[in-house]
Formats: structure tokens, sequence, C-alpha cells
């Protein structure tokens, strides 16, 4: 069965439509990813930069600090 002249034009417009809507998509979540990525590298810096200034031992690393606070936290006082 042949598709009529409008059939076809109108299957046109809506893949044009579906793709228009996949590129704005596409960068508004790759946006907001790059929106999120920036807030968390920032929250790590400024949280690292307070473990290391306050909260760090004699020769402790920031890492080492980290895990110490998280094992005293949950109870396992060494």
């Amino acid at each position: 069965m042949a598709k009529s002249k409008l059939v076809e034009a109108n299957e046109k417009i809506a893949e044009k439509v579906v793709g228009g809507y996949k590129k704005i998509e596409d960068g508004v979540v790759g946006g907001y990813k790059k929106i999120e990525q920036g807030a968390v590298d920032g929250f790590t810096r400024i949280s690292d930069g307070f473990v290391d200034r306050f909260l760090t031992k004699d020769g402790e690393t920031v890492e080492e600090a980290k895990e110490r606070l998280t094992r005293e936290k949950k109870g396992d006082v060494e």
C-alpha cells in the first residue's frame, strides 16, 4: 500500500523533531553532569583541606585520617 505524501511528510517532520529533542536533551544532560562534577570536585577539595589542616595526626595522610575518622565514627576506636 502506497503512503500518501502527507503521511511521508509527517514522518519526516517527526524524525526531525525527535532528532532535535535528542540533541537538546544530550546538551542539557551533559551540562548538568559537568556542573555536578564541578560541585563534587569542589566539595572534595574543601573537605580534604579541612581534614588536612585540622584532623590529621603527625605523619598521617588525608586518606588515612579519613579512614581513621570513619572507624572512630563506627565505634572501632583503636
